[in-house]
């Protein structure tokens, strides 16, 4: 082997190395995954439409999904579990109820994570892609 390819070779092995290492080092975090089977296996929470998924860990806070946030409000998501609400008031019963049940929901998710001894806090994440998926309007978020 001349001097050139064995010297190509090595740079080409190291960058394998330094690659595999990237992937390896920024993968799934095998906490997430066991966090998010503590809400897939609820009853309640996996009762719901809606599935409240865990998308990060860091430093003892959790990052949730959420189907709705200030710039997305729960009257917009509602209609999409609930079609029967997509010409209802904000204040007609129906739509009260079906918000509750939507913060009753929210907040065991919630309650589930910050039961574990290793979570301190609970961050919520608009999930913008399963809203797409739903076909609802997103733009200006």
């Amino acid at each position: 082997m001349d001097n050139f390819t064995r010297i190509y070779s090595i740079i080409i092995g190291l960058a394998i190395v330094a690659g595999l290492f990237f992937w390896a080092s920024s993968g799934p975090q095998p906490r997430v995954g066991e966090l998010d089977s503590i809400l897939a296996a609820d009853p309640i929470v996996s009762d719901f439409p809606y599935r409240f998924r865990v998308w990060g860990f860091d430093n003892g806070v959790v990052t949730l999904s959420s189907p709705r946030s200030p710039a997305f409000p729960a009257i917009k998501f509602l209609p999409i579990i609930h079609p029967e609400l997509a010409d209802k008031a904000q204040d007609d019963p129906a739509m009260i109820a079906a918000q509750q049940e939507l913060i009753d929901h929210q907040k065991r998710a919630q309650q589930l994570m910050l039961a574990q001894p290793d979570v301190a806090r609970v961050d919520w994440e608009l999930d913008t892609a399963w809203l797409a998926q739903q076909g609802a309007n997103l733009q200006g978020l």
